[in-house]
């Protein structure tokens, strides 16, 4: 993709001729800093980053699978690499990224001859306002530390000359701003540390000047998350029922904020760290049995009036609306496959013969969960589609951002200096609250704290595993 070099700001330019001059002393970009026609070449960027992209391999994370019983099936898979605190910018030793900081996985990168590697940016002040397991470090009010502790230092390194042959992805604060849609008064899925994110803009702030500072750079493509289709896929005129377009509106009111501007955000990804299925495919979210559409069937929950029935026709749709709010034309979508298979002995087949449509959609459906709503350690899950290129249009890529094997949360509380809570959404006793509609979690016993490794849920993963692995 070509940016509008119209509407780059003079920071941008600045940052480019730094670069450029540093990498002519270095030899390590061929620019030549005399020519302004040279200059202009650099900001272009590619309008898909994983096209005939050989993707980075995570050591940390490679080592974990390939040391399971039958690990080494997926052991060269790449996933992202969480930057999960600021200590993780320079290397703190945690399960999720080892003894490796920022640096050390782009010199890694460069040594493995990778053109594309994956960093999710994740650390907002009050982060995951909705949930505890993943709370993080800040507070609600530092927003201060977030740019200057964390995202000033981690847009340092990425435009390092040394990195300038890699295109880094950035996958920018999951779970973050939908939360001020769907979980913030007068709402009953309301939570009060999501008004709270609500009514001091951190949020906004947060992931505006994360989207400009890390798309100053010149070869950095930013993917905000825009959550799943269980999540935002309701379409409704009345607005405490409407999640898709108010949404849309809310991502497209970025735009302005702290400099961001289209050319900033590169694409959305959905279903990142979740469990939502491609696509149904034994069943239409509209189809009409025992007289209605599925859709506009109360009596079905797990439908429960949703517009969408997988991340395909969810992410396809949410494209849309998000080119209507501003973003460019050519925008292009992610979406995390790395634990939506739903594979195994128990995976229909074909669609019921039923004509009650309860009983229709619960034997026809692959997702088997409670509920939609239910995020944390599912069990019987299995890997989805195994990363892949341009596998629908409009969509960039299938990519396995949440890494395999790593928890979603502790499933009883465990004391810890990483920040995170006990979430019941993560017991596999709890019954559940308003934000699943009061059904049982679905939950893993016996889990480690988020990002931790499982032995046990990553041998699940590789047995229902759909395509099945060879």
């Amino acid at each position: 993709m070509t940016l509008n070099r119209s509407r780059r700001q003079p920071r941008r330019l600045a940052a480019l001729a730094a670069a450029a001059a540093a990498a002519a002393t270095a030899g390590a970009l061929a620019v030549n800093t005399a020519g302004a026609q040279d200059l202009e070449a650099a900001q272009a960027k590619v309008d898909n980053p994983y096209e005939g992209a050989q993707v980075y391999v995570n050591p940390v994370w490679s080592a974990n699978a390939a040391a399971e019983p039958g690990g080494d099936a997926i052991a060269d898979q790449a996933t992202g690499v969480w930057l999960d605190r600021i200590s993780a910018i320079e290397g703190n030793d945690s399960p999720t990224t080892g003894s490796m900081g920022l640096r050390d996985h782009l010199d890694e990168a460069v040594a493995q001859g990778a053109d594309v590697i994956q960093f999710v940016i994740y650390n907002l002040p009050g982060r995951d306002c909705a949930a505890l397991a993943s709370n993080g470090e800040l507070a609600a009010d530092e927003i201060d530390r977030y740019k200057s502790e964390y995202i000033d230092p981690i847009a340092e390194i990425q435009s390092d000359p040394a990195y300038s042959g890699l295109r880094i992805v950035n996958v920018i604060e999951i779970d973050s701003l939908p939360n001020l849609v769907t979980n913030v008064s007068p709402r009953a899925t309301a939570t009060a540390n999501c008004d709270t994110m609500k009514a001091n803009g951190n949020y906004v702030d947060g992931v505006s000047y994360a989207a400009a500072e890390l798309g100053a750079l010149p070869n950095t493509y930013n993917y905000l998350d825009a959550g799943h289709h269980g999540w935002i896929g309701w379409t409704n005129d009345d607005p405490q029922y409407d999640n898709f377009h108010a949404s849309a509106a809310l991502f497209g009111s970025l735009i302005g904020e702290n400099g961001m501007t289209a050319d900033d955000v590169h694409g959305f990804i959905t279903n990142t760290a979740n469990y939502s299925v491609l696509e149904e495919p034994y069943w239409e979210v509209d189809q009409v049995v025992g007289g209605k559409p599925l859709n506009q069937n109360g009596d079905v929950k797990w439908v429960d009036w949703n517009a969408y029935n997988g991340e395909i026709d969810f992410s396809t749709a949410f494209r849309d609306e998000l080119v209507s709010n501003g973003f460019n034309a050519d925008i292009g979508m992610l979406i995390d496959t790395s634990r939506n298979g739903w594979g195994g002995p128990d995976r229909p087949t074909g669609a019921s013969t039923s004509t009650d449509p309860v009983t229709f959609v619960d034997e026809s459906r692959i997702d088997p969960r409670f509920n939609k709503g239910n995020w944390c350690n599912q069990d019987a899950a299995g890997l989805g589609e195994r990363p892949q290129v341009n596998p629908e249009a409009g969509i960039d890529a299938y990519v396995w951002i949440k890494p395999p094997g790593e928890s979603d949360g502790a499933s009883e509380e465990i004391p810890n200096n990483e920040g995170k809570g006990f979430d019941q959404m993560c017991d596999p006793a709890y019954e559940g609250n308003v934000r699943n509609n009061f059904n049982m979690s679905g939950a893993r016993g016996e889990m480690p704290l988020s990002g931790h490794w499982s032995s046990e849920q990553f041998a699940e993963l590789l047995e229902n595993a759909y395509p099945p692995l060879s």
